[in-house]
């Protein structure tokens, strides 16, 4: 429906005046009259719609890469602003427009601009001319990017709203989170007490790295395991901050699971992700969502170090696995914003169920 930018991207070499030129003269039956090619980078903008400020950080990004053209008329238009030349493009035909027949002007662009290059200047190389395109190209996209986030109603305190977050919003995100919660105290001590069942033994999986002895992995399984009986995996904390999963993973092995350890084999890993239970919040503590990660090549320690004991076990069959969720109304006031916030997109506000559902 619309073309947000359109970047055409030229060059003009010493062929210019010792081929080009001349051919274009010979073929209309017309003199050649020697001109002089621009020494630097330059753009061609539309004098019927100038669009200065987007020129400016065009020629502002390139200028980082090469120089930019000094002279003060070129093309036979004096500069706009050093390196902006305009002309009507869309009466011209440009492919930037449409009445000018110039490239620029195909698209109808919101931003559009021609750029020009000088690869046998004694200041720039070819390669210098592919990186000042490349600039060109990039500064462009950041100026209409910045234009369709200005607004953007903020919604996180980090980052700004539209951007992605840099590495350095990402730790400050870390950094601002909050300690909640003892793992070992809600979820460690009652392992221990499960470790005198007689039906039931607790096993440690891994641990996560960046704290090994307070973040320890466990699982508990029925010590009755056989391959003829069916086989039951419960999973909770995925999410660190669902409660429910997680205390109540812990519920069942107290209260029920040694009922069906003759006719089951069962599994339960009550908490996958500790760090976040603690400070309760979806995300771990690299900022990676756990139950976005159960896919080879994509694990993060929570969920490779399950699927590496999982495998070790050599089920051939899972008879039943319960994933235990809950969702909170933190969702809406904090996870949600947080991950549209990291993403650079905008937030939409949702409806929470009331009540338990499947998925």
């Amino acid at each position: 429906k619309e073309w947000a930018c359109h970047l055409d991207l030229h060059e003009t070499t010493d062929s210019d005046k010792t081929e080009f030129r001349p051919a274009k003269a010979a073929e209309g039956g017309s003199t050649y009259k020697d001109g002089i090619i621009p020494d630097g980078f330059y753009l061609v903008g539309d004098s019927e719609d100038p669009q200065l400020d987007f020129l400016q950080a065009v020629i502002d990004g390139v200028e980082k890469v090469t120089h930019i053209a000094p002279e003060k008329v070129i093309c036979g238009e004096s500069v706009a602003k050093e390196g902006i030349i305009l002309f009507p493009t869309k009466s011209l035909g440009l492919c930037g427009s449409l009445s000018l027949g110039l490239c620029r002007g195909i698209t109808g662009g919101t931003y559009a601009t021609t750029t020009e290059v000088y690869p046998d200047s004694p200041k720039a190389t070819g390669e210098i001319c592919n990186e000042a395109q490349v600039a060109a190209i990039v500064a462009a996209l950041d100026f209409v990017l910045a234009t369709q986030t200005e607004d953007i109603p903020r919604f996180y305190p980090i980052g700004t709203p539209g951007k992605p977050w840099s590495d350095d919003e990402r730790n400050q995100w870390k950094e601002s989170r909050k300690y909640h919660r003892s793992y070992k105290e809600e979820v460690l001590d009652k392992l221990d007490k499960l470790k005198s069942n007689d039906a039931l033994e607790v096993v440690q999986y891994g641990a996560l790295s960046h704290n090994p002895g307070r973040y320890p992995l466990f699982a508990v399984k029925s010590k009755q395991w056989e391959d003829a009986k069916p086989t039951l995996l419960v999973t909770g904390g995925v999410h660190g901050y669902e409660t429910s999963g997680v205390q109540g993973a812990l519920l069942f092995l107290e209260t029920q699971a040694a009922k069906y350890t003759e006719q089951v084999n069962i599994l339960v890993a009550p908490c996958i992700s500790p760090w976040a239970y603690e400070h309760i919040e979806r995300w771990n503590a690299d900022l990676k969502d756990p139950n976005r990660s159960f896919k080879k090549g994509n694990e993060t320690e929570e969920s490779a170090a399950l699927i590496s004991y999982i495998d070790s076990l050599n089920v051939k069959e899972w008879a039943c696995h319960l994933d235990l969720h809950e969702t909170t109304d933190s969702d809406k006031t904090e996870f949600r914003p947080a991950k549209a916030a990291e993403g650079g997109s905008t937030y939409k506000d949702g409806i929470i169920p009331d009540g338990f559902y499947l998925v």
